[in-house]
């Protein structure tokens, strides 16, 4: 075989190698994201589930974390006293794409040895001074607060104290619920609450929806699998059919 013969010959291995990884990594991406999509569709239709239950009485709901069952989601009815001297405002929290802080206020049960830790909402950033405050109207008294079980607030990237930086301890990138524990001495219970009552305290409520966004991930794999049969369709015309009619074509010529 001689020299050019050779090159073509390595030459369509090589691009046929990396053709069959490419096709490889772009139909597994693709399948990813709709393994992705299929995830939260689940987590979705499991929190609808949740939501349509009936709701707990703040004892019945005690009870059933006592015994370690699975709340998540479950709405409940509490009763209890508002802490406000202990409010936290979690910086970079979005909520309909506006940049600002959820507000986090720890609630003392009423009649219990406890006290929960509830998400109430969201309040805009001003921009014009990073450490001014919007401060919420909290009513004092014994209220009555419809919420849902929730984890505490995912963690967001943080360099350095954020508190330190803001200037204020009640400005936080993160909260981490075992110190705020100890530093505030109040015997707070595992986990967290979501507020879902009608906002009538100047709070947004709109609450990111787990599960929410597969429409994301369909949109992606529809890409990753074009991809794949653009790939496909490249290699097959450039490496099987020109190669096959490209000596027809210089009989005919000659």
């Amino acid at each position: 075989m001689n020299t050019p013969n050779l090159w073509r010959s390595w030459r369509f291995w090589l691009i046929t190698v990396a053709a069959v990884a490419g096709l490889l990594t772009t139909l597994s991406l693709g399948r990813w994201q709709l393994n992705r999509a299929a995830e939260k569709e689940a987590l979705h239709e499991a929190l609808e589930r949740e939501r349509a239950r009936p709701v707990l009485s703040q004892r019945e709901w005690l009870q059933a974390a006592r015994e370690n069952q699975s709340l998540l989601h479950r709405p409940v009815d509490l009763k209890g006293v508002w802490l406000p001297q202990f409010n936290v405002y979690l910086d970079n929290r979005q909520m309909k794409g506006r940049p600002g802080f959820f507000v986090l206020t720890p609630l003392a049960l009423s009649g219990e040895q406890g006290v929960v830790l509830v998400q109430r909402g969201w309040v805009p950033r001003d921009f014009v001074d990073r450490n001014r405050l919007v401060e919420v109207p909290t009513p004092q008294g014994e209220v009555t607060v419809r919420a849902r079980v929730a984890p505490v607030p995912a963690k967001l990237l943080e360099l350095g104290s954020a508190g330190a930086a803001e200037g204020s301890s009640r400005i936080r990138q993160n909260l981490d619920w075992d110190a705020f524990r100890q530093e505030t001495g109040l015997p707070l219970l595992p986990g967290s609450m979501v507020q879902i009552d009608p906002a009538a305290d100047g709070l947004l409520r709109d609450w990111f929806e787990p599960g929410a966004g597969t429409e994301k991930h369909h949109g992606y794999a529809f890409q990753w699998f074009g991809l794949a049969g653009l790939i496909a369709l490249l290699y097959v015309w450039f490496q099987i059919v020109r190669r096959f009619y490209r000596p027809a074509d210089s009989e005919v010529r000659r």
